[in-house]
């Protein structure tokens, strides 16, 4: 009888804790259609891992910079940090994303989420190739984006000046985003690969005070994986984010990639109290993205990743950093 009570027992937790299971449905904040040499496995593939991953929306853009093959590699790169051979800023990206686009039926073109990113940052001319792709594509972009500022080494390999957030080229664009209600989504490095203080945090700090009425959006809010591989883990990350959160409302965080380990979850693959705490306080200015590029097989395996830490936080807010707060930020009407 005692063993059978305990089995009662044991049922009704296992069959609550399945009744507790969260099935959630995304938004991807941050998914490049095309790779470093503006290639792509294309929009079936795309269309096909969207919805075996349940995602119902995406962000979608292509890459600003496309890495050179250089006559003295023998062998085709892999990626942009490959070889020692430059990249160039590529106009020609958003023309691409523009036509898989305009390709599919209505219904499917209304899950995706164009952001403008072929243009070069530290060029003033910059802001007239956007007004004019505007005038050419009327209702379809949402978004400018993702800008390659401080990018790790991609910075020294890509042909040119050093771009930065905060440079006069950049502060054209800020003001056209705004005037036209357009979010950005910015690649901005908070410090260099061995650098242990938040060194260009100036960078990305002094555009969200001068331009109150722009929505930024950070990209993996400033950490990346080849910081990572310098530094493990940047201890000033968390109390700048909080901080800054609090000091600008124009400030919303992509969470994708490079955050999820090691910031968002432990060695175990638990949840860290503090990262969980700090979503809950400002539960809509977080976002997950995939950050793939051209490839879409695992797409699924990044935003199902987020899934520990979604759980850690209420149902309401978990939901909210899933799909809902990428959709918020777009501009009103879409």
């Amino acid at each position: 009888m005692i063993a059978r009570a305990l089995a009662g027992v044991l049922l009704t937790g296992l069959m609550c804790h399945a009744a507790q299971a969260r099935d959630y449905r995304y938004s991807d904040a941050h998914l490049h259609y095309v790779d470093f040499f503006q290639e792509t496995e294309g929009m079936p593939a795309l269309l096909e891992a969207m919805d075996q991953a349940g995602i119902d929306q995406s962000m979608i853009s292509g890459v600003s910079v496309a890495k050179k093959w250089h006559e003295d590699e023998p062998k085709r790169p892999r990626y942009y940090a490959g070889d020692d051979a430059d990249a160039y800023w590529y106009s020609a990206t958003d023309i691409y994303v523009a036509a898989a686009l305009e390709k599919l039926p209505a219904e499917q073109r209304k899950r995706f989420h164009p952001f403008l990113t072929g243009f070069n940052p530290v060029d003033k001319n910059a802001l007239s190739h956007i007004e004019r792709m505007l005038e050419l594509y009327p209702g379809m972009w949402q978004g400018i984006g993702e800008v390659f500022t401080r990018h790790d080494d991609l910075t020294a390999l890509t042909s040119g000046d050093t771009p930065r957030a905060n440079n006069e080229a950049m502060t054209r664009i800020y003001h056209l985003a705004a005037e036209r209600d357009l979010p950005v989504l910015i690649h901005s490095n908070i410090t260099s690969k061995r650098e242990r203080n938040p060194l260009y945090l100036a960078e990305i700090e002094e555009p969200l005070r001068n331009h109150p009425h722009t929505r930024f959006i950070w990209a993996h809010a400033g950490a990346s994986k080849e910081i990572h591989r310098h530094q493990t883990q940047m201890d000033f990350l968390l109390p700048v984010l909080e901080r800054m959160l609090k000091d600008y409302p124009n400030l919303y965080i992509d969470l994708s990639w490079s955050v999820l380990e090691p910031y968002l979850l432990d060695e175990a693959g638990k949840p860290r109290k503090a990262w969980v705490e700090l979503v809950e306080r400002y539960p809509e200015r977080f976002m997950l993205g995939s950050d793939v590029v051209g490839r879409f097989g695992t797409l699924g395996k990044e935003m199902r990743g987020f899934d520990p830490f979604l759980d850690a936080l209420p149902e309401d807010v978990a939901r909210k950093v899933a799909r809902d707060n990428f959709l918020a930020v777009l501009p009103k009407g879409h």
